[in-house]
């Protein structure tokens, strides 16, 4: 398709966080839609602009495992919306925000709300945008839509597990044999998300600490479905996210340095078969790099910070060899996770901690990729050359990616 028509017109300039909890309490006070508007008022903040300056707002309302189809509480608890998912319309009634002209609440997860708030800004649909992500976690009901996970096709995908699992389990599987590795390789990488995560403060480790993470911890845990473990999995929490976007000329006005956006990319990819097998991620995750190159004009030795999803780690090498990302090549990653990867390294693969290590929050990759670029990262910040950012979710098969620059050219 070319470079991104709109390349350099968008900023992101800040992004607000609310407490993370492990899951929802039933209290008003910690619900998705009170934890949304905290987190617009933070991003507003930061950024210092106030409400009546936002005239877009976009949202990806919650995950589909973390809602629950279930009789209502006595009011107030007389609707979803507010409580496991936020709608765009919600927040802004809510917040009550009086000038915005245009609103989404189609966006399926974090990426894919900053590509359409990209998008719309470039188009001209809006100017100053909040980009919502709310994550619930309802007590015992995380990915438990059982419906819907055993009808149709389904019944041969997931008998045991959801797809997204017994998918990831059996290519990790192929990749090991195809390319002469195995699971314990995994630990560096797993272990180092754990320590950086522990170091991003609006995450779930950094809020409720434990024991940081070792490689025995890692190697002697459980197996959920074999050769996935259960530290390959990240943890369900319950918070929101909000990014504040805004077209370039009106980022000359915020209080922070502004972040552009260079090309977002969200493609979908469909299996030939009931799962995908090894050569088809390693398509699905080509063609994401690809596109992503073709939109920004950049090279693999173009981009300094690299967030890739890691919501099960033991896909993300997929995404960094797609990315030629410090010179890995395919099969290469589990040499390269031997190394240095730490933040203040010469490799810092996901200085965010990613899913795996700041919990389910699918927001950590792209606030630490506008920190690092805004060197307001903290304990976080990489010492290598960080000008440009690349993050991305979810899945291989269906993802968003977002490029960003502190310079528009």
């Amino acid at each position: 398709m070319g470079i991104w028509e709109h390349r350099g017109k968008v900023a992101m300039i800040s992004v607000g966080h609310a407490p993370v909890d492990r899951r929802w309490d039933e209290n008003l006070e910690h619900s998705l839609g009170a934890y949304s508007i905290i987190a617009a008022k933070d991003a507003l903040e930061q950024a210092g602009l106030t409400l009546d300056d936002v005239d877009g707002v976009v949202s990806a309302p919650g995950p589909l495992g973390s809602r629950w189809d279930r009789p209502y509480f006595d009011a107030p608890y007389d609707s979803e919306d507010g409580i496991s998912l936020v709608t765009a319309e919600w927040l802004s009634k809510n917040l009550g925000l009086k000038n915005v002209k245009w609103v989404s609440s189609e966006a399926a997860d974090s990426a894919r709300a900053i590509c359409v708030a990209s998008q719309a800004i470039g188009e001209g649909l809006c100017s100053v945008c909040l980009v919502l992500y709310p994550t619930g976690n309802l007590a015992g009901r995380y990915r438990h839509e059982m419906d819907n996970m055993v009808r149709g096709n389904a019944v041969w995908r997931n008998p045991w597990a959801w797809t997204g699992i017994t998918a990831t389990a059996y290519t990790f599987q192929q990749y090991c044999q195809k390319y002469g590795s195995n699971h314990d390789r995994m630990a560096p990488f797993v272990v180092n998300l754990r320590a950086n995560g522990r170091m991003f403060p609006y995450g779930y480790y950094a809020q409720h600490p434990e024991a940081p993470l070792t490689e025995e911890d890692y190697l002697t845990s459980r197996w959920v479905c074999k050769p996935m473990c259960l530290h390959d999995a990240d943890r369900p929490v319950n918070t929101s996210t909000c990014f504040l976007m805004t077209s370039a000329a009106k980022a000359k006005d915020t209080k922070q340095k502004p972040v552009y956006v260079i090309n977002h990319n969200n493609s979908s990819f469909r299996v030939r078969s009931t799962i995908e097998t090894l050569e088809e991620r390693e398509q699905f995750c080509d063609a994401h790099a690809r596109r992503m190159y073709e939109g920004t004009g950049w090279k693999p030795s173009d981009i300094d910070v690299f967030n890739p999803y890691d919501g099960y780690p033991l896909f993300t090498q997929h995404y960094f060899e797609s990315y030629g990302w410090h010179g890995v090549g395919k099969g290469e990653a589990h040499d390269f996770y031997a190394g240095d990867i730490s933040v203040k390294g010469p490799h810092p693969l996901l200085s965010s901690g990613g899913n795996n290590g700041s919990g389910r929050t699918r927001c950590a990759i792209f606030t630490d990729s506008i920190e690092q670029l805004q060197d307001r990262a903290g304990e976080r910040q990489v010492t290598i050359k960080h000008e440009t950012a690349v993050a991305g979710c979810v899945l291989p098969a269906g993802c968003g990616w977002v490029a960003f620059s502190t310079s528009p050219d």
